[in-house]
């Protein structure tokens, strides 16, 4: 496959810490193999309706330590159709550019899967997701900042929990992925930690909380991903609010305060890292692979594969909980 003479690079799906410092990467890394990089705006909608522009080492300075992506991002229906990605495709035609990275998540990679393998442009995906859930990578850009800023909130919450004898449950994100609540949890001392992947025991939650009241430990913490079985943070404290009605109960939901901030150390070492590979599988003549990190190692997963599979989950993570909440 001949080597690409432009690039576009686009940052699609939910916006997370560090894209920026990929973009950057990118930029700059195909700018010192002599090739021409285009800035996409807005993700897909911005192939389709020709929102393009031409970048240089300028266009990324003093971005490495901002949040959210300049290339901003949106959905778009329109690329989900063969139409739409006609016209994606001749805008990308127009500018000459042959070849393309993606930002973001699985549902971008299978956007980008459709879209290379109906026009044969070459296609390499950065994994930007806070949620952690792309198998063939140890990291996804964005998750080490979520995980901190949630931590730092559930500890301040803590300190009231501490203050009054109360039972916070407190709600993160992670509507298919229960990474954020596990971490942020361990990390904090929650005393149970609800996630999509496994069924909530709603009658040991409630076993657990009054054993502890017997204990006198009044101070109990419960983080719960959106996405538990359960319905998420409210309707958990509903269902201890009735079966516990002396408790005292607060409900605490994050939301998107973590999808945003300075992205941390690591987030910006593995996007610079993701974004400098993603070039030079492009210069290698790669197609349709994701870019990740593997014990510390640089991994490729073939696009299709980083679709279909999901991060297997560790469940020793959850005995590693019950015993140190106990």
């Amino acid at each position: 496959m001949n080597k690409p003479t432009k690039i576009g690079v686009l940052t699609s799906g939910g916006d997370s810490p560090g894209m920026n410092a990929a973009i950057r990467a990118v930029v700059r890394t195909g700018l010192h193999y002599g090739l021409e990089v285009f800035g996409i705006h807005r993700g897909y909608a911005g192939m389709v309706e020709d929102d393009i522009e031409p970048m240089n080492s300028r266009s990324v300075a003093n971005i490495i330590q901002r949040g959210g992506t300049i290339l901003k991002t949106a959905r778009c229906k329109e690329f989900m159709t063969p139409e739409g990605r006609k016209i994606a495709y001749d805008n990308l035609r127009k500018h000459g550019i042959d070849g393309l990275v993606i930002i973001g998540g699985d549902g971008s990679f299978r956007g980008a899967q459709i879209f290379s393998n109906e026009y044969d442009i070459p296609c390499i995906g950065i994994p930007g997701t806070i949620d952690k859930d792309m198998a063939g990578t140890d990291f996804t850009i964005g998750f080490d900042t979520a995980v901190n800023t949630a931590v730092r909130a559930i500890d301040k919450i803590r300190d009231t929990a501490d203050a009054h004898d109360r039972l916070f449950i407190v709600e993160v994100m992670g509507r298919d992925a229960g990474y954020i609540a596990l971490h942020s949890g361990i990390a904090t001392g929650a005393e149970h930690i609800l996630i999509p992947e496994t069924k909530t025991n709603v009658e040991e939650i409630i076993a657990g909380l009054t054993e502890k009241e017997k204990r006198r430990k009044l101070v109990n913490l419960i983080v719960v991903a959106e996405g538990d079985d359960t319905g998420g943070g409210d309707e958990v404290g509903k269902m201890v609010k009735e079966r516990l009605p002396n408790a005292d109960v607060r409900v605490c939901i994050l939301g998107h305060i973590q999808r945003g901030g300075s992205p941390t150390c690591l987030d910006r070492l593995i996007a610079s890292r993701m974004g400098y590979h993603a070039v030079e599988c492009l210069m290698e003549g790669k197609h349709n692979v994701m870019v990740g990190i593997v014990n510390n190692r640089m991994h490729y997963l073939p696009l299709d594969n980083a679709v279909k599979a999901k991060e297997r989950f560790n469940k020793e993570w959850l005995r590693i909980v019950k015993i140190l909440a106990s």
